[in-house]
C-alpha cells in the first residue's frame, strides 16, 4: 500500500501547520527529512527539517506505530511554522520521496475504516464532526464516533446468533440428542429484539433532524412584518422590507443557532388572493415550504386574523408589530424594537427541542433504513416462528438476513456504493 501524506490543519497562514503521513514507509520519510535518529514513538521531539543540505524549517516531529495510530498503519506528524511558504516547502519534500504520494480527500479515515480503527457509522460521525455547526451536532457526533451504535449493533447480534444457532441446530441435529422445542426462547428472543429496533428507528427522525438541521416558516399576511421580524432574528439585513404589499416574492432562509440546535427560518410571501402571477408563484411555494417545515410562526394583525393555511398541533401563534399595539393578552413581538423576541427564541427552541430526545445513536437515512431491513426480516421470521415445524428454514434464513443488515449498518458488508459520497465531503488530510 502507498504511503500518503497530506496538510491536515487548514490551509493559509496560521501559527502551527500539521502535515500528515501514513502507511509503511511514514518512519522512514521521517528519517530522511530529519537525518537524525527517530524519536520514541508517542514522545514528541523537536526537529530540523531538512531537504538535502537546506533546512527547511525547525519543528516537532511525532510517530505513532500501526497499533496506537488513527489510520491503523505507522503514521509520522510534522507540526511546523504555519506559514504559506514552509508548508509547501515541506508538502514539496515528501513528494520527492520515492513511494509516498498526497492523499486524497478523505483518505487517512478510509484507511482507518479498512484498517478496523472504525466502523463506517463512525466515520459519517466524524464527517458531521467536521460540520457541526451547534452544540447539539456536536454532542451527537461525538457520542456516535464513540462507537455507541458498533457497541449496540454488537449486542443485537449476539442475540441475533443464540436464536440462529437454536434455529441452525434443530435443522443440522435433527436426529440427535438437542433440545427440539427451542421456539419459545427464539420468540423471545426476537420480540425483545424488535422492541428495541422500532424504539431506536422512532427516536431516529428527531436525531436525524438535528444532523440536517430544522426548518421555521413564519408565515403571515402581506405586511404583517414576516421580514422584519426575521431579520431582528437574524440580526441582520437578511430580507427586504417595505411597505408595499407582496414585497417577499420568494423563501429567504437564514441559518440560526437556536438552544444548541440548527435552524433555518423561512420568510415567506404574504398570504393572499392575488391576480399578480409571480406574487402567485411565490404564495404557493410560501404554502409548500410551509407544510413541509417543521413548524410555522403565524404573524396575524390581529387576534381574529385567519389565514389561508390550516394550522397544525404546535405551531405557534404570535401578533407582529407590537411597538403598535396596546396591552393584549396575546403573545406580540415587535422587529422593529425587539419586543417580545426573546419570548419567541424561547418558544421555537422549547418546541424544538421536544423533538429530539438526545437518545437516538442513528442520525443518517442509509443507518435508519439499515435497521428498518432488519427490522422486516425479524418480523417475517416471527411470522414464520408460527408455522414453525414446517418452516424452520425460513426462519433461518430470515435471522441471516437480519444479521446482514446489521453488518450494512456499521458497514462490514456492502458499503463500495456509499464510500465515494462519504468521503467526497471530507477535506484533503483527514
Amino acid at each position: 500500500m502507498d504511503t500518503i501524506f497530506a496538510l491536515a490543519s487548514a490551509r493559509g497562514r496560521a501559527g502551527v501547520a500539521v502535515i500528515r503521513v501514513s502507511g509503511p514507509a511514514a518512519f522512514e520519510a521521517a528519517r530522511i527529512l530529519t537525518r537524525v535518529a527517530l524519536p520514541i514513538e508517542r514522545q514528541v521531539a523537536l526537529r530540523k527539517i531538512m531537504l538535502g543540505s537546506e533546512v527547511l524549517d525547525e519543528g516537532l516531529l511525532l510517530l505513532f506505530g500501526a497499533e496506537r495510530s488513527f489510520t491503523g498503519e505507522p503514521v509520522a506528524e510534522f507540526q511546523i511554522h504555519g506559514s504559506i511558504a514552509v508548508t509547501a516547502a515541506v508538502l514539496r519534500a515528501l513528494s520527492g520521496i520515492e513511494g509516498l504520494r498526497p492523499a486524497g480527500p478523505g483518505e487517512f479515515t478510509r484507511r482507518a475504516l479498512q484498517n478496523g480503527r472504525l466502523d463506517l457509522a463512525q466515520v459519517e460521525a466524524l464527517a458531521d464532526l467536521i460540520d457541526a455547526e451547534t452544540e447539539a451536532q456536536r454532542r451527537q457526533a461525538v457520542r456516535v464516533l464513540s462507537g455507541h451504535i458498533g457497541q449496540r449493533v454488537e449486542a443485537w447480534r449476539g442475540r441475533l446468533l443464540r436464536a440462529a444457532a437454536l434455529i441452525e441446530a434443530t435443522i443440522d441435529f435433527v436426529d440427535e440428542d438437542v433440545p427440539v422445542d427451542v421456539e419459545p426462547e427464539v420468540r423471545g428472543l426476537i420480540e425483545v429484539l424488535l422492541s428495541e429496533m422500532k424504539k431506536e428507528i422512532s427516536a431516529s427522525v428527531g436525531a436525524e433532524r438535528v444532523r440536517q438541521g430544522f426548518e421555521v416558516a413564519i408565515v403571515g399576511a402581506p405586511n404583517a412584518g414576516k421580514s422584519t421580524l426575521l431579520n431582528a432574528l437574524a440580526g441582520r439585513d437578511a430580507a427586504i422590507t417595505s411597505e408595499v404589499a407582496g414585497t417577499t416574492r420568494d423563501v429567504i432562509e437564514v441559518r440560526m443557532d437556536i438552544r444548541g440546535l440548527p435552524v433555518t427560518l423561512l420568510d415567506t410571501a404574504g398570504l393572499r388572493d392575488t391576480e399578480d402571477v409571480v406574487e402567485g408563484i411565490g404564495i404557493a411555494r410560501a404554502k409548500d415550504r410551509a407544510a413541509q417545515a417543521d413548524l410555522r410562526v403565524f404573524l396575524l394583525e390581529t387576534p381574529e386574523e385567519i389565514l389561508p393555511l390550516m394550522k397544525r398541533e404546535g405551531d405557534i401563534v404570535i401578533l407582529g408589530k407590537a411597538d403598535l399595539h396596546g396591552d393584549t393578552d396575546a403573545l406580540s413581538v415587535s422587529g422593529k424594537t425587539g419586543q417580545g423576541l426573546d419570548k419567541l427564541v424561547e418558544l421555537i427552541g422549547s418546541n424544538l427541542s421536544g423533538r429530539y430526545d438526545g437518545e437516538s445513536l442513528l442520525i443518517r437515512e442509509r443507518q435508519r433504513l439499515s435497521l428498518m431491513n432488519a427490522v422486516d426480516s425479524l418480523t417475517v421470521a416471527l411470522g414464520w416462528l408460527s408455522g414453525y415445524d414446517s418452516r424452520v428454514e425460513l426462519v433461518a434464513e430470515s435471522l441471516r438476513a437480519a444479521s446482514r443488515s446489521l453488518d450494512m449498518l456499521i458497514g462490514r458488508i456492502g458499503v463500495e456504493d456509499v464510500l465515494g459520497e462519504i468521503f467526497s465531503s471530507f477535506c484533503i488530510g483527514k
